[in-house]
């Protein structure tokens, strides 16, 4: 059985690898890609994209409000000090974010989303690429068929807008840090899938110079008008160089002066906190703000989720920090208080943290090389250009972290 599992591995990444597009089937010396496949109905196929365009349209309306919301409660929504002026910068009012992903927990009574992942969301080569060939392989029809045109039309719309409200739009660039294998990789796909005359320069190469950013290239400074980061926001705002000067509050100045234009947009950061869910959360609870077609939405998709303990003695609970990515500093607890699971990473325990209402992620057997897994099944959705698009299923333990194993979706029937 091993051996054949190895074999059938081979067979479906080992072409993905030459091609040199999919190069991280294995992550930290443990297997990350799966060659074993999960057939879902088309059904439940719809269920995702429905949950995915109608959470999109919730995140959509709050965030023109927050853009013009006072300071203290972008604060309190953990937006750092210094990116409340680029947060409020406007891009798109429909499109809060280009290129987002939605996490779904599929339980008893639907689909729960977990987090939205708005700003620097991964897994999009295994769901618009690796998917496609692993569905070919096994036989079957590929859920995400196609899907791999939005991101063109998402860069499109806007690189439009950008170029309508006055931005420079000549000198393109990609970036992300050059030696993450994910993280590269990830980038060059979208740059290619981008459809725009662009070039890929390594995080540490950037330069902010006077009134703008560049890439240190070739013997000069190239100028950056557009810049797509996989690079978080929260993270940019903490940077400095090695003579302590603040260059990421300083590339954030940028951005709100409209000096440099962000892809994702500004607005996609400003939904990427959980915070916002707990503030959503609290003003459905409280009747205000939605029609009441979108507190049916809430209802039914979201979790009752806020900034202090309200599940103590009656429902098991997740802590998870505001800004925390790969299930890092998430913690599951019972109605009693009793730690059930933790995190094991040190990364992300100091942010704030909400509260919200636990639910388990089904359990699922996958193949691996080690031998029948049995593991925890969750779902990312992704929303591209304002669309539901295509899906990726991860399976782990209880807190889905980086190392939790990518299983290929295909269709039934």
């Amino acid at each position: 059985m091993e051996v054949d599992n190895k074999n059938r591995r081979e067979a479906l990444y080992g072409p993905l690898r030459e091609e040199g597009i999919f190069l991280w089937d294995w992550m930290y010396g443990e297997e990350y890609a799966l060659a074993d496949i999960h057939l879902i109905s088309e059904s439940f196929r719809e269920e995702l994209a429905t949950a995915t365009a109608k959470l999109g349209s919730i995140f959509t309306k709050v965030t023109p409000v927050l853009q013009r919301a006072d300071d203290a409660l972008l604060l309190e929504l953990g937006v750092p000090a210094q990116a409340l002026q680029t947060v409020r910068t406007a891009v798109l009012q429909d499109l809060p974010t280009a290129i987002g992903r939605f996490d779904f927990a599929s339980t008893s009574e639907g689909l729960k989303m977990l987090e939205c992942n708005s700003d620097t969301p991964t897994g999009i080569v295994e769901a618009f690429h690796v998917n496609e060939h692993a569905c070919r392989y096994f036989g079957v029809k590929n859920p995400n068929a196609g899907m791999d045109a939005q991101l063109q039309r998402a860069f499109a719309r806007l690189m439009q807008a950008y170029s309508d409200k006055g931005y420079p739009v000549e000198h393109v660039w990609f970036s992300s840090l050059d030696w993450h294998e994910e993280d590269k990789g990830t980038t060059l796909y979208l740059m290619e899938k981008s459809g725009i005359d662009a070039r890929f320069a390594p995080l540490e190469k950037l330069r902010v110079w006077e009134d703008g950013l560049y890439v240190e290239a070739e013997g000069s400074l190239l100028p950056v008008d557009v810049l797509y980061r996989l690079h978080a926001l929260e993270k940019l705002a903490e940077e400095r160089d090695e003579d302590g000067y603040p260059t990421g509050e300083h590339v954030l100045s940028l951005i709100a002066a409209k000096k440099l234009a962000i892809i994702n947009p500004p607005s996609a950061f400003l939904i990427q906190t959980k915070a916002l869910q707990a503030l959503i959360w609290n003003l459905h609870e409280a009747g205000e703000f939605f029609q009441e077609e979108e507190h049916a939405i809430i209802e039914t998709y979201m979790l009752p989720t806020y900034f202090e303990n309200r599940f103590a003695g009656a429902n098991d609970y997740v802590t998870k920090p505001i800004f925390g990515r790969e299930g890092g500093g998430v913690a599951l607890f019972a109605a009693d208080g009793t730690l059930v699971e933790k995190d094991q990473e040190e990364f992300y325990w100091e942010q704030p943290m909400i509260y919200q209402k636990r639910v388990e992620l089904p359990e699922i057997t996958v193949q691996t090389l080690s031998g029948p897994y049995q593991g925890r099944l969750l779902w990312g959705s992704f929303w591209i250009g304002g669309e539901a698009s295509a899906v990726v299923a991860r399976v782990g333990g209880p807190i889905t972290n980086n190392l939790s194993y990518y299983l290929p979706v295909g269709m039934k029937g």
